[in-house]
């Protein structure tokens, strides 16, 4: 690569109110998945990867992030923590950690409910031989989903609904929004301070007027931890060895 990226935002704040009967003691990143806690397999990867600073975003029971993860030395990495006293959504919580970011050309999000092995290196050599691009985001496909995207023979997004109509998003196969983006610092610009704000419902939209949000397939396994059911399955493709 030409340069190097090495920071990234994991995005920890939510309630996991969906998994209340695993999170009532436990922020959905700190639950187990077989000797280690979810969020370990996140940083561990991307320290794999190069990408060693880390701010990662609190609001429901933050201790028990701090407490396990400290400054990050212990797992090879340097973590900074951004404090939210409400959830401002996916945008807001990079807006607010602006100041650790701002320092980056280039700067990764990822939702801390999810395990991927995708490299990350190949998305941001794909992001930068994108000029215009002020996000490259990862999509996997998957029929019936939550979220409708298209994009050109260049990989430009120039369609993107989140939640769309039910007639819409039972097309047979669609690209899926895979909660996993690599940005350019200008993103800051395009976010309102100290408002909840989230990058599917309220940023994505702008990007693809511009012609600026690209898309880019998933290589690798990734599941989302988004229900009873995805946990006992993402438990059981680490004793497959799917990931780990």
């Amino acid at each position: 690569m030409s340069a190097k990226l090495s920071a990234a935002m994991i995005l920890c704040a939510g309630f996991g109110t969906r998994m209340q009967d695993f999170t009532k003691d436990l922020p959905k990143p700190m639950l187990p998945i077989g000797p280690k806690p979810l969020l370990e397999y996140t940083i561990a990867h991307l320290a794999k990867s190069g990408i060693t600073n880390i701010v990662i975003n609190l609001h429901y029971l933050p201790e028990k992030i701090t407490s396990h993860f400290g400054d990050g030395r212990k797992f090879g990495v340097d973590i900074t923590y951004s404090h939210e006293d409400k959830p401002l959504g996916t945008a807001g919580a990079v807006k607010k950690a602006e100041a650790f970011l701002n320092k980056y050309e280039d700067f990764l999000v990822l939702y801390g409910d999810i395990v991927c092995t995708q490299d990350y290196r190949a998305l941001y050599d794909f992001h930068k031989s994108r000029p215009r691009a002020a996000a490259s985001i990862i999509l996997h496909e998957r029929a019936k989903s939550n979220s409708v995207v298209e994009m050109d023979d260049n990989n430009k997004i120039v369609r993107f609904i989140e939640r769309p109509e039910k007639e819409v998003a039972d097309k047979k196969q669609n690209w899926v929004n895979s909660g996993l983006y690599c940005f350019n610092k200008k993103i800051l610009d395009y976010i309102p301070p100290n408002e909840f704000c989230d990058f599917p419902k309220n940023i994505f939209s702008r990007l693809v007027l511009e012609g600026s949000l690209y898309g880019f397939p998933l290589k690798g396994y990734r599941c989302a931890i988004d229900s009873p059911e995805r946990y006992e399955k993402v438990c059981g493709d680490l004793a497959n060895g799917l990931f780990g």
